[in-house]
């Protein structure tokens, strides 16, 4: 049970209600929205930077979904895990595959980009100030410094979401359990 109440559309200011209405677009994220809707300063840049970056996507959803999901395992996260897995299967990743995504190294699903994705979310999550300029130069290898940079970005945020979502002990919304049962 969360330990905070959910803030409901009615209680965000009128110029933001946009964002609240586009999040339903983005997945079941009902809890995480009700939480960061108390505070409208976060709600507004979190929320209108994730929706930005979609609108853009400069970034391959695979990519992306390895990266959040990898990161959501490492720290056991189990809400963005539940949210994100599905992401993952649609891009063509097995649920058994997605739950043996940190094996990375000798994962049946994945080539060698998506290899480097896991294993690049799993040193921004735990060896961060350690990360060599050989890292850098395989991710040059496939991806261009704007995707670098938001690859990056994306799995340090997820890393702060798995952090408040376990903190506040957000509920997992039942349509995000249905998708991974």
């Amino acid at each position: 049970m969360a330990r905070i109440s959910y803030a409901s559309r009615e209680t965000v200011p009128a110029r933001l209600q946009h964002l609240y209405d586009g999040m339903a677009t983005y997945g079941p994220f009902a809890s995480l929205v009700g939480a960061m809707a108390h505070r409208p300063p976060i709600f507004e840049h979190i929320f209108g930077m994730l929706t930005d970056l979609r609108d853009e996507g400069v970034l391959p959803r695979r990519y992306l979904e390895l990266g959040l999901v990898a990161v959501s395992k490492v720290n056991a996260c189990d809400y963005c895990v539940a949210h994100h897995s599905p992401f993952l299967t649609i891009e063509g990743v097995s649920p058994a595959g997605v739950e043996a995504i940190l094996d990375y190294q000798e994962h049946p699903e994945f080539d060698a980009v998506d290899k480097l994705v896991v294993e690049y979310a799993i040193k921004v999550s735990n060896d961060f100030n350690r990360v060599r300029d050989s890292m850098f130069e395989r991710l040059s290898e496939h991806f261009s410094e704007k995707q670098i940079v938001e690859l990056t970005w994306r799995i340090a945020l997820c890393g702060a979401f798995n952090r408040f979502n376990d903190v506040l002990q957000l509920d997992i919304e039942q349509e995000a359990l249905a998708k991974i049962a």
